[in-house]
């Protein structure tokens, strides 16, 4: 896994954090993510990580999800910490350039930061400030190679050494495949070189976009497996509850998930006043379905203003607590 220990390439000891442990010794892993308060105040973040606790391994902090300014997830992560819950501090290019992005890298490992996973960002025309400067001054391809250099050789971009140099276990995104149109795999061939890619970047462990279709993705991981990728970067299925037609029909328009019809429909039938139960249900079949997925290391729960939901759904699914 690309030292999943917290090990660098020279072999000396590194952080390691409890999430890291435990995809290093093969056992299933749980995640979730809480999105930060738009407000000056930690407490909410504390909260929910502490309802969170006994149950996941480590939560996401995000920073600022859909282009919209929030709590940075920096602070987010010290608060998570503080609440007993391991933090993944998410990071992406879009907001800063490289001297703000290794920076902040920086003060992630001197804060006892033990996970970072490294995003491109949506774009800000998608947020609240439609009229901010995008930056992308590095995408996500290139930052986890700089910040794998930082950790393994104590360098920065400019050649400058770290003393000390930092630690974290480093993630990444990706999309999982979608139903491969009849006669061909390009969009399977498409989702293995991508991940593949990542882990070649650094990317030790991978938390994917939304799954609805459990045979498509095992198939996807088999592939992954064949090629050795699973050994150096583990991959974390991205699962979570519909709670309302609403949020269907959002989750579809989501570029990288794709909702197989007959769960569409199943959703659908279940009708305004049923169609967060039926939801949470079809969540926690998920969940099950995937833990028995050869190869799978997790799965990761995105329940975004509906965190204090997830002990119910993981139980439901039949997995214990950590």
């Amino acid at each position: 896994m690309g030292n999943p220990d917290g090990r660098g390439a020279t072999g000396e000891s590194r952080q390691a954090g409890t999430f890291g442990r435990r995809l290093e010794s093969r056992q299933f892993a749980v995640t979730a993510e809480i999105g930060p308060p738009r407000g000056a105040a930690l407490g909410p973040v504390a909260q929910k990580a502490a309802a969170l606790r006994g149950w996941v391994d480590a939560v996401n902090i995000t920073d600022n999800q859909s282009a919209a300014v929030r709590l940075s997830s920096l602070a987010g992560s010290v608060a998570a910490a503080s609440a007993g819950v391991e933090p993944i501090m998410q990071l992406t290019c879009r907001d800063r350039n490289r001297i703000a992005l290794q920076s902040e890298l920086l003060s992630a490992a001197a804060l006892g930061v033990p996970n970072v996973l490294i995003m491109t960002g949506d774009h800000p025309r998608h947020g609240d400030h439609s009229d901010a400067m995008p930056v992308f001054d590095l995408d996500s391809f290139q930052l986890l190679r700089v910040a794998t250099v930082m950790r393994d050789e104590g360098k920065l971009m400019s050649g400058g050494t770290l003393k000390p140099p930092p630690a974290w276990l480093l993630g990444a995104v990706e999309n999982p495949p979608r139903q491969p149109e009849p006669g061909g795999a390009a969009g399977l061939d498409a989702a293995v070189r991508r991940l593949t890619a990542k882990a070649d970047a650094g990317a030790q462990f991978v938390q994917t976009q939304f799954v609805f279709d459990v045979p498509v993705f095992a198939a996807w991981l088999r592939r992954l497996q064949d090629l050795g990728v699973t050994e150096r970067c583990r991959i974390l299925a991205g699962v979570g509850p519909v709670r309302s037609a609403r949020a269907l029909d959002h989750l579809a328009r989501i570029p990288g998930v794709f909702i197989p019809e007959p769960v569409y429909a199943r959703l659908t039938a279940a009708g305004p006043e049923h169609i967060r139960a039926e939801g949470e249900k079809l969540c926690s079949e998920l969940i099950a379905a995937l833990a028995e997925v050869p190869g799978l290391a997790g799965v990761h729960v995105m329940a975004i203003g509906a965190e204090h939901t997830i002990p119910g759904l993981l139980q439901r699914a039949g997995l214990p607590p950590r």
